[in-house]
């Protein structure tokens, strides 16, 4: 009998799960990965091996409604029947906000999942469906442990001046604070990095997708990144704006524009690159668009990156490596060539027919700062934290 251990990130109508055998050493090797998506109207499960080849795919059909716990269900009971002699053991969770309390993966029980609902209202768009995720969990498999890993974790070794707003007291004790996200990925990238450009101690590590931030890593821990409080701020993303002047926001609330449900909406879902463009948040489509507006929004990504490494070369006295990751920064060699062309004053020196393969390495070899694409794996990293605390 193989063990394995299965990876969940629950969103408000769709679940993603990954299954790793346990069993093979510290290298934990993908079994399949797959989802269930329109959970709340037309629910369709998809499956596939390691090598992205189709496994199995079910419909519910159109008017069916599949909750968390059965969702949850119905995916460990399928992978136990059609993974040979496998057993799954544990699950991991990707939850976004860690609090005050949590700074390190954990193993969730009641009291955890109860205190992770409390930060449901500083995190609103991810956070009750990965506690709900959880919790569903629990109830389905109550024998089983589960481990929470967070994104906010791996921005706690920011210096405390990093992790603080000019607010009073009353409020910084309230939770405001500089949380910082995409923690799982720039866990994973900081142990990687040392294999591409193990000289490497200052390093930009830039996460585009969707979502978009970046970090900046001194000798693998981070000491800035750009999303702040919430997962609004920081780089303009697909449909969040990124930074955005505080007293703009209070200036469209007073005037009756909006109310605080509107605004949030607003800014969550029709802002960033598709409230730039009109056309699209989907970067595949701005970069195909000959539309001025498209150009004009692509432009501004390129720009909102070139401050913040700056900043950030700043803040680690200097740059020796730059990282691509995630979607975009993984696939759009046009993105990396904007953002590399701005960097001239850093003697970044991009070598064009490596961008164009994907690299690793896409700097020129008389580059004064290396560049590269790495992969992410925010899943693995996740199910080796699980690994690690159910194994302790």
């Amino acid at each position: 009998m193989k063990n394995a251990i299965v990876v969940f990130n629950a969103g408000s109508t769709s679940l993603k799960f990954g299954a790793y055998a346990v069993d093979a050493g510290e290298a934990l090797p993908l079994l399949c990965v797959g989802r269930i998506d329109s959970m709340q109207g037309d629910p369709h499960f998809v499956v596939n091996n390691a090598d992205g080849k189709p496994m199995d795919s079910h419909e519910w059909g159109e008017g069916h409604t599949v909750d968390h716990k059965a969702a949850l269900h119905f995916v460990i009971t399928w992978l136990e029947a059609n993974l040979d002699n496998t057993k799954v053991v544990a699950a991991g969770h990707r939850v976004v906000l860690g609090g005050e309390r949590y700074e390190t993966p954990v193993l969730i029980n009641g009291d955890v999942l109860d205190y992770l609902d409390s930060l449901v209202v500083m995190e609103p768009s991810h956070q009750p469906y990965n506690v709900d995720g959880a919790r569903a969990f629990a109830e389905a498999f109550p024998g089983l442990p589960q481990v929470a890993c967070f994104d906010t974790s791996f921005h706690r070794t920011m210096p405390q001046v990093a992790q603080t707003y000019a607010l009073p007291k009353n409020v910084r004790d309230a939770g405001v604070c500089h949380w910082g996200f995409h923690g799982i990925s720039y866990d994973y990238i900081s142990r990687q990095v040392p294999k591409f450009a193990p000289a490497a101690r200052r390093v930009i590590v830039a996460h585009l997708g969707g979502g978009a931030s970046m970090c900046a890593l001194l000798d693998g821990r981070s000491v800035e990144t750009t999303m702040g409080f919430g997962a609004l701020s920081g780089l303009p993303m697909a449909t969040r704006p990124g930074d955005v002047p505080p007293g703009a926001l209070l200036y469209l609330l007073r005037s009756k524009q909006f109310d605080d449900t509107s605004l949030e909406k607003m800014l969550y879902e029709r802002a960033g690159l598709l409230g730039l463009s009109g056309i699209s948040g989907d970067m595949r489509v701005l970069q195909n668009s000959a539309d001025a507006r498209a150009v004009a929004a692509l432009e501004y990504f390129s720009y909102a990156m070139m401050k913040y490494i700056g900043a950030y070369t700043a803040v680690l006295g200097g740059l020796d490596a730059l990282v691509f990751t995630a979607g975009i920064g993984e696939n759009s060699v046009q993105v990396r060539a904007a953002l590399c062309a701005k960097l001239g004053w850093l003697n970044v020196k991009l070598d064009e027919k490596a961008n164009a393969a994907g690299g690793p390495c896409i700097s020129a070899s008389d580059s004064a700062v290396s560049v590269w694409v790495i992969p992410t794996d925010e899943e693995l990293m996740i199910a080796q934290h699980t690994l690690a605390l159910i194994q302790h």
